[in-house]
């Protein structure tokens, strides 16, 4: 009798791509899952695996965006980010607004995704552009981080 545990993270698997790979005997194929894990409460991490079957790579990916999970601030009572951050890394060039209460979520594909997973429930982004979902997540999480608290932020203190 297994019993299926209850877990206080928030898991969203953003893709799954079969991928194979040449070898003497034919095609040895795997699955690449890239999957955003957090807790709603500010925190949320990602990953990027490749297992033999679909289940294991999921597994594998959830596992490791926990470890690697980063914190940044909320604005608690709209559950918003505390201001406006535009991040560029490479070809991902994301734009994040907070917004007021009611407004939800107006951000696309990838970028839903990490603010799902981070308890945000009101922003407004855009992905200004690359396509790729890795990409734009690994954009979207980096800005998260570079967040300040909002007293910090005007007097440059922690």
């Amino acid at each position: 009798m297994s019993r299926k545990e209850e877990s206080p993270f928030i898991q969203k698997v953003v893709e799954i791509k079969r991928v194979s790979k040449k070898t003497e005997g034919g095609n040895r194929l795997s699955f690449n899952c890239l999957a955003v894990l957090g807790d709603g409460k500010g925190k949320v991490g990602s990953a990027n695996c490749r297992a033999p079957d679909v289940f294991s790579a999921v597994k594998k990916a959830t596992r490791k965006a926990q470890s690697q999970m980063i914190s940044f601030p909320l604005v608690r009572e709209h559950r918003t980010i505390p201001h406006r951050i535009e991040y560029k890394a490479k070809a991902a060039h994301i734009l994040l607004k907070p917004a007021p209460a009611g407004t939800g979520l107006i951000v696309g594909g990838a970028m839903r995704a990490v603010a799902e997973a981070a308890g945000i429930k009101n922003i407004v982004g855009k992905n200004l552009g690359t396509r790729n979902k890795k990409s734009t997540v690994d954009a979207t999480i980096k800005a998260l981080r570079l967040l300040k608290n909002p007293g910090e932020r005007l007097t440059g203190k922690k």
